[in-house]
């Protein structure tokens, strides 16, 4: 999963920046509007975490045009601005989330999660294909009687997958959504992830459509 981290302040933004690489999101960070409103242009990423004082383009216009341009991306508004008008304001213009800091790292991690899942079209806080159950809050993976835990990155890798259940991503989709900007991607990167997630949870876990790329299952 790739978030795009928009905060101009270099403490908050580090602070965040390894909390979420910790959590297993691919992480790109920006520091001024002009900069994210460019980042989003490419559909890169999967939610966005913005701050609203920045340089260059406030943090309520660039959403104002993200929402005015059709993106539905999730947005967590993560500011100082703690007035009932400003928060209005902000879900007005299209913020799935509104969080004041200073906040707690891990309540962070948890609306993320929540605003995720609503995209994806799940409630619970588990995904699952009745086959496979992921928990993004522990990254424990279920297969039958099979329970792993899974490194940030094969986390991220079936998250991906879980998301989209009978859906083909290709190398290049899995790539983008496991690696952040300035992260060197090997070029078995992706196989060896799969090697190691049906090593945990069983051969048949993630399956391979021959030169197209690979999928799981989708629910029976």
């Amino acid at each position: 999963m790739r978030i795009l981290l928009v905060e101009d302040d270099p403490m908050i933004g580090a602070a965040v920046s390894v909390a979420l690489k910790d959590a297993a999101y691919a992480v790109d960070w920006v520091t001024d509007g002009g900069a994210a409103s460019s980042a989003l242009e490419h559909g890169e990423h999967q939610a966005v975490l913005l701050d609203l004082g920045l340089p260059g383009r406030d943090g309520l216009d660039v959403l104002r045009r993200l929402r005015q341009a059709g993106n539905s991306i999730p947005v967590i508004v993560i500011t100082a601005r703690d007035g009932v008008e400003d928060r209005i304001k902000g879900l007005d213009f299209g913020a799935d989330d509104y969080l004041v800091k200073p906040f707690d790292i891990n309540e962070l991690l948890a609306r993320l999660r929540a605003i995720i899942r609503r995209q994806g079209g799940q409630a619970a806080p588990t995904l699952t294909n009745g086959k496979i159950c992921l928990d993004p809050a522990t990254r424990e993976a279920r297969c039958g009687d099979i329970a792993e835990l899974l490194s940030a990155r094969e986390f991220a890798l079936l998250h991906a997958l879980l998301l989209r259940p009978g859906a083909i991503l290709t190398r290049a989709e899995l790539e983008e959504r496991i690696y952040g900007w300035n992260e060197e991607v090997e070029s078995n990167a992706v196989d060896f992830l799969i090697h190691g997630v049906r090593k945990k949870l069983g051969a048949n876990a993630i399956k391979n459509v021959r030169g197209a790329g690979w999928m799981v299952e989708k629910p029976t």
